[in-house]
């Protein structure tokens, strides 16, 4: 089986979110049962120079788009034993950042159009399947069924098309569907890719793509409601016989305290007294007091409303009133950056914020604290709760999306659960968890065995993996 895996980003080459993780660590998952899967990227200027030493030149082409021929070179780098294939073209994709620019539209109106360009190229790989993911590569289906439904090299091909987050739907001007796609007014129908007085290529993957799917089952049923369809829940409900959820891992490679250099002293749960190392370690590096009876929260996030910062900021002074330490590592809204700051400046000996990303210390975090806090408005998957999971860090989240088909809150009856859960979007609600999560951290025996719990929880690719080869073999 051959799948072809279209995103605009993946780790290491570029990272901006989790579809970056998702695009590295599923292809890798998925070779190793048997797909032969190829990843294909933009290739960025931002990409390290290490990397684009290795890439080798395959061919160049010109690529439609609208009334214009674009250049593009097509280039190969085998990284993990997945071979990726970088889309060069400079005017595209040789800028500062990779996303949020005034062409957004042509950029990866370019990029969608180029994928489909390559596979006259390659000569020994014709995909039965193409693996879009988010609005980026959303047009992708649209112009297969489209544009080159007529030549035999593309009769046969189907299409997967994942939401990552279906909050960012590269929502553009009607002006879009003559002068960049290529495609006259019969497409500006509630029943093709109109979305209100602008053209959406989010509503393209998933109107035109053989299979929807998102990154958790229990985010596939929400995005079917008005509180999370973000005006497409109608939509989406009509589709629902293609609509699917798989829950994504995290790579065990990449995500491993046993090996990881990042830490300050590798441990599993076997040797789970060295993780304690790494909180007195962590505590000693950021200028908090040296104490390991105090309960440690970490937070690392992007710092924006979607992921539950409100609650937070709501009852801020509550949560430091405890016996806890807090710490955050994050950057994004200026007026959250600010809250981190002023409540570090307020409690000297019970919060550290760092406002920007640090790799390192983002993992060191995940190593020393004992709670990890993530109170997500919505959350399709989320990453952070499966790496404190994996890290021994419990977690304590919100009941949606990802996080609720992850994280199983403590039952004190029998024992059982990896993490700490509240159902409503309410300060309070979350306020009550925490203290009684501070609480529970003074049981020893209670905790250690939450902590094993959480180290025992199987969120690795594998089972995943599986799921996305069935689904590509429905499709077959």
């Amino acid at each position: 089986m051959k799948v072809l895996f279209a995103a605009s980003e993946a780790a290491p080459f570029l990272k901006t979110g989790g579809l970056a993780d998702v695009a590295y660590a599923l292809p890798k998952a998925l070779k190793k049962i048997n797909v032969d899967v190829r990843v294909i990227l933009p290739k960025y200027g931002k990409i390290a120079e290490e990397f684009k030493e290795k890439m080798e030149k395959v061919t160049e082409f010109k690529v439609p788009v609208g009334w214009r021929n674009q250049y593009c070179g097509l280039e190969s780098l085998e990284y993990d034993g997945v071979t990726f294939y970088f889309l060069d073209n400079e005017y595209y994709f040789k800028r500062p950042e990779p996303y949020g620019h005034y062409d957004d539209g042509e950029i990866f109106t370019f990029f969608s159009r180029a994928i489909l360009e390559t596979l006259k190229y390659l000569d020994d790989f014709k995909p039965d399947v193409i693996h879009c993911n988010d609005w980026h590569t959303g047009v992708l289906p649209l112009f297969l069924k489209t544009h080159y439904s007529y030549d035999v090299r593309y009769q046969g091909i189907k299409t997967v098309y994942t939401i990552h987050n279906l909050k960012y739907q590269g929502v553009f001007s009607k002006t879009v569907l003559g002068e960049l796609l290529g495609l006259d007014d019969s497409f500006f129908t509630e029943n093709a890719i109109k979305f209100y007085d602008g053209i959406s290529f989010m509503k393209a993957g998933i109107m035109y793509s053989d299979i929807v799917n998102t990154v958790s089952k229990s985010y596939a049923e929400e995005i079917r409601t008005p509180y999370f369809g973000e005006n497409l829940d109608g939509l989406l409900n009509g589709i629902s016989y293609k609509l699917y959820g798989i829950v994504n891992g995290i790579d065990y490679d990449e995500h491993n305290p046993l090996t990881d250099k990042n830490i300050y002293k590798q441990y599993d749960k076997e040797n789970l007294k060295y993780k304690i190392v790494n909180k007195l370690e962590l505590q000693k590096d950021l200028g908090l007091p040296v104490r390991e009876d105090v309960p440690m929260i970490g937070l690392v996030s992007r710092l924006v409303s979607q992921k539950g910062l409100d609650l937070i900021k709501r009852v801020m002074d509550e949560i430091l009133s405890l016996d806890v330490q807090f710490v955050v590592i994050g950057t994004g809204d200026k007026s959250y950056e600010d809250m981190f700051r002023y409540y570090t400046y307020k409690y000297k000996n019970k919060m550290f914020g760092f406002i920007g990303f640090d790799n390192r210390l983002a993992k060191r975090v995940y190593a020393g604290a004992d709670l990890f806090l993530m109170p997500s408005q919505f959350e399709p998957c989320g990453i952070g709760q499966l790496i404190a999971l994996r890290y021994g860090t419990l977690p304590i989240v919100r009941e949606t999306g990802g996080l609720k088909d992850t994280v199983t809150p403590y039952n004190k009856y029998d024992g059982t659960g990896n993490g700490f859960s509240f159902t409503n979007y309410n300060a309070h609600d979350m306020l009550h968890v925490i203290e009684g999560a501070v609480e529970l951290y003074k049981d020893k025996k209670v905790w250690r065995k939450l902590q094993e719990n959480a180290m025992s929880s199987d969120i690795s690719w594998k089972e995943s993996a599986e799921e996305y080869k069935k689904l590509y073999e429905k499709l077959i």
